[in-house]
């Protein structure tokens, strides 16, 4: 009686429910799997890779490899953190590009595979716009848990890889009004930090040591790019020089000014970002703001987009940290919306590197 009881309450449950997807994230270096019911992520686990820190940087076949380690174990993690089975699953979504051939290649692959063999649709991803729809996900802001952006807004979309500003009409309707021309911020952060000597990644050690000295000590120029484009190569330029300089008159000058060369490089960084991102909100009349992507995690940038937002009257939306950096939390609500549109692709598809938004 007891084991038809569970049977019957388990047949129920699952009838109230319209989807259960499987979110897949291999676009870098980490390898991660999400469980999405209804909208509701209730699992996301990350395996990061720590090998690429002796090199100084992402090496694109290390990276490959080991998700081909990771990948089972973290999926069978999510399901099972899920309470569920692989049979309960309605799809499999996963993030097709852009990002690393070889690492998209081992989620593709993966995705293609489970869908095939438990016959089940598969949802391909854009990575970049999945780090938006992060945003939809419950209790994603603080304060109000229902809280989210309304249509249309901008989000600020900041990583190692990408810097962008894009105007968000729709869950997939989105338009980039304005990119970097050369550098990504996330890029700027890592390669500054190489510079003065820290490991990798660098970018959350600069915000680290930032909180430790003057933003105000030091000056460096903030490039002058028409319209709503970014540039970050003469900056990093521009600091390559001032370090070298400076040490070649103290040896030391790294190590006695650590925390006021990270606190003015981060200001500076912070300030092209916002700059631009202020100049998008007046041009397209949106009061709606909202930042994505793995610099979103960056201190000096939440709170200087808080204190912005005050004095322009816009409503602020920061991502819980984990779903700043790269997750398969993004994929499976993204996928999920896809679901919902009944938004498949045939097992021929494969992954690409550049992919558009």
């Amino acid at each position: 009686m007891n084991t038809f009881l569970i049977a019957l309450y388990f047949v129920l449950f699952k009838l109230q429910i319209v989807a259960i997807v499987l979110g897949i994230e291999s676009s870098c270096d980490e390898t991660s799997a999400s469980v999405c019911i209804d909208g509701e992520i209730v699992s996301n686990i990350i395996a990061n890779q720590t090998i690429h820190e002796q090199y100084g940087g992402v090496v694109p076949e290390l990276a490959s490899r080991v998700h081909q380690q990771n990948i089972i174990p973290a999926v069978h993690q999510a399901i099972a953190q899920a309470k569920i089975n692989k049979k309960d699953i309605d799809a499999v979504a996963f993030t097709r590009g852009p990002g690393l051939l070889g690492s998209l290649l081992v989620g593709t692959s993966f995705a293609k595979a489970f869908a095939l063999a438990n016959e089940i649709p598969l949802i391909e991803v854009n990575h970049m716009q999945a780090h938006i729809l992060a945003h939809f996900i419950p209790n994603q802001h603080e304060g109000d848990p229902a809280r989210k952006p309304a249509f249309p807004f901008l989000c600020l979309t900041v990583s190692g890889g990408h810097t962008q500003i894009v105007l968000v009409k729709d869950y997939f309707d989105m338009e980039v009004v304005g990119e970097t021309l050369d550098d990504a911020a996330g890029e700027a952060f890592d390669k500054t930090a190489k510079i003065l000597n820290l490991p990798y990644p660098g970018g959350p050690l600069i915000d680290k040591y930032a909180k430790q000295g003057d933003s105000k000590k030091y000056q460096f120029p903030e490039p002058q790019i028409p319209g709503l484009n970014f540039s970050f190569s003469g900056l990093k330029t521009s600091i390559l020089y001032f370090i070298r300089d400076h040490v070649k008159e103290n040896p030391n000058f790294i190590e006695e000014n650590l925390g006021d060369i990270c606190a003015s490089i981060q200001q500076r960084i912070v300030s092209i970002l916002l700059n631009k991102l202020k100049k998008a909100a007046e041009i397209y009349h949106v009061k709606d703001i909202a930042i994505a992507g793995g610099v979103s995690a960056n201190s000096g940038l939440r709170t200087s987009l808080t204190d912005l937002a005050k004095q322009k009257g816009w409503n602020v939306f920061i991502p819980k940290f984990e779903f700043c950096t790269d997750n398969a939390g993004m994929i499976a609500i993204a996928g999920y919306r896809k679901y919902l549109n009944k938004d498949f692709v045939g097992q021929d598809v494969a992954p690409l590197a550049r992919m558009g938004m």
